[in-house]
């Protein structure tokens, strides 16, 4: 990573100690993924937001202004436990500072970090994953660490929200919550997808977006794509609604695999994630301060799955 500050911003607006914003690289390809490139998703998120326009027409702001801090990426690869432990690690030290924590990663794996350092900092925290994938199994070709057990331990220690699932395994069926998980078959012909996910959803929310999640004509290049994904506009209206109705804790943002032929699905990515800070920070003034609720460490959600019948 030899990128400075993110999207080539001002460094006034890049400097730790004022931007209420963090964003770290994950540039890891797992040993479960098929196609190399999800470690340079990174990478090209990043060059491809220096050629965006950093003003949004639609919330008619410059959330960049808010600062933007562009974290060391975590390039530790030895191992997938290695990394788990180093993406952990690194989130949860931001998280700490007072900061809004978002991701760019490559692997699906390395959301487990992630949602493990937001869990033991919020509380009854639900993790909603848009995504094609269910990502559930226990463990896959020997390890718990594999992109297919990305959101095994958030189903069992937060209250898990899925939106947009087309693709899983037999066996995740057993460790599904199909009330709270929302198929893309399903979502084709109901409209009411959107107010139900989010009315099953807790004050807190994490949300962990792989791009597999969206329509194979907008975005190509995933490492596992499918047919019949999200589009553009009811993915922003979704986002929109989500921003304004739950605390969102942060974000991550999974899976590019990139085309050195075509750079669109590097530009929707980076589109998509200035979108989801836009969305965010819409009605905060640049001088204001921010409190990401953050009251240090608690071990509420690691015991056990939510209570069916809790209500929020």
């Amino acid at each position: 990573m030899i990128n400075k500050t993110y999207a080539g911003i001002p460094e006034e607006f890049s400097k730790l100690e004022q931007a209420k914003i963090v964003l770290i690289p994950v540039p890891y390809k797992g040993a479960g993924t098929s196609v190399k490139g999800t470690k340079s998703g990174p990478e090209a998120f990043l060059k491809a937001s220096e050629n965006i326009n950093l003003y949004d027409i639609e919330t008619d702001t410059e959330v960049y202004q808010q600062g933007i801090y562009l974290a060391g990426a975590v390039i530790e690869n030895a191992t997938a436990e290695a990394m788990v432990n180093a993406v952990h690690q690194s989130t949860k030290k931001y998280i700490k500072r007072n900061k809004f924590v978002t991701l760019i990663g490559g692997d699906r794996s390395t959301s487990i970090g992630t949602i493990r350092a937001f869990n033991e900092c919020f509380n009854s925290l639900t993790v909603l994953q848009i995504d094609a994938h269910a990502n559930l199994l226990k463990s896959h070709q020997g390890s718990s660490l594999n992109n297919s057990c990305a959101l095994h331990e958030a189903s069992q220690t937060t209250n898990l929200i899925q939106v947009g699932v087309r693709s899983m395994n037999v066996m995740e069926k057993t460790i599904m919550d199909e009330d709270k998980t929302y198929f893309a078959h399903e979502m084709a012909i109901d409209d009411t997808w959107m107010d139900s996910a989010i009315d099953q959803m807790t004050d807190n929310v994490f949300l962990t977006f792989d791009l597999s999640a969206l329509d194979v004509s907008i975005m190509t290049s995933v490492s596992n794509p499918e047919p019949g994904g999200l589009f553009w506009y009811e993915t922003l209206e979704f986002l929109n609604k989500l921003m304004q109705e739950k605390n969102i804790v942060g974000f991550d943002i999974v899976g590019l695999c990139p085309n050195e032929l075509n750079a669109a699905s590097d530009f929707l990515t980076a589109r998509l994630y200035y979108k989801m800070l836009s969305y965010k920070f819409a009605d905060e003034n640049v001088g204001d301060d921010y409190d990401n609720s953050y009251e240090g460490l608690n071990q509420k959600n690691n015991v056990s799955k939510f209570e069916e019948d809790e209500e929020y």
